[in-house]
């Protein structure tokens, strides 16, 4: 009888294992702006955000690295797990500050004062056990010297320039209708005063 019992109970213990191995993990979803140019010598924010299918928490971790354009090998920028853990070493002490908020899915670094050894990719993990897998973010940046007139600068320009224009003559067209108005008064006097 009791091996019945045993028999009876094993289909329904390996059913639960097996749900519970077919249970859904999803990936985390990660957010970069995939390349990013900053000029030498200035602050840079990294920015990074998230979701993912359960709440963040406590076992929420975050993890950026640095790939050199010169080299193959990555090295730790930041690690974040329930508080900043900035690095104590190498090119990014000191310089990596935590600019995230975990509770809005912001897992965002700022680099302060970059220069062109920053050159390269940094990688962006976020980890929110069950989800824990997922495509890593990646952002190349570019440090450069001096800023160079992108596309968007030229439309700013042609737009402001367009405005100022529209402004100018504005103003010339009110001074004009003054000076008509204050010559007609004067004319309108000059007549009364002969009569």
């Amino acid at each position: 009888m009791a091996t019945e019992a045993s028999a009876a109970r094993f289909p329904l213990l390996s059913t639960g294992v097996l749900l519970l191995a077919l249970w859904p993990v999803a990936a985390v979803e990660i957010y970069t702006p995939g390349t990013l140019e900053a000029l030498n010598g200035t602050d840079v924010r990294l920015k990074c955000t998230f979701s993912s299918h359960h709440s963040v928490g406590q076992q929420t971790t975050v993890s950026w690295d640095f790939r050199p354009q010169e080299k193959s090998q990555s090295e730790s920028v930041f690690y974040y797990s329930y508080e900043p853990y900035p690095p104590q070493k190498g090119r990014f002490s000191g310089r990596a500050v935590w600019d995230g908020n975990i509770a809005k899915n912001d897992a965002s670094i700022m680099i302060r004062n970059v220069n062109p050894t920053d050159n390269g990719t940094f990688f962006c993990q976020v980890k929110n056990p069950p989800d824990v897998d997922g495509v890593i973010g990646e952002i190349q940046l570019s440090v450069v010297l001096k800023v160079n007139f992108s596309e968007i600068h030229i439309l700013a320009i042609t737009i402001g320039s367009a405005c100022t224009l529209m402004i100018v003559v504005v103003v010339g067209v009110v001074i004009c209708r003054h000076r008509r108005r204050m010559r007609q008064e004067k004319n309108v006097e000059m007549v009364e005063t002969e009569l």
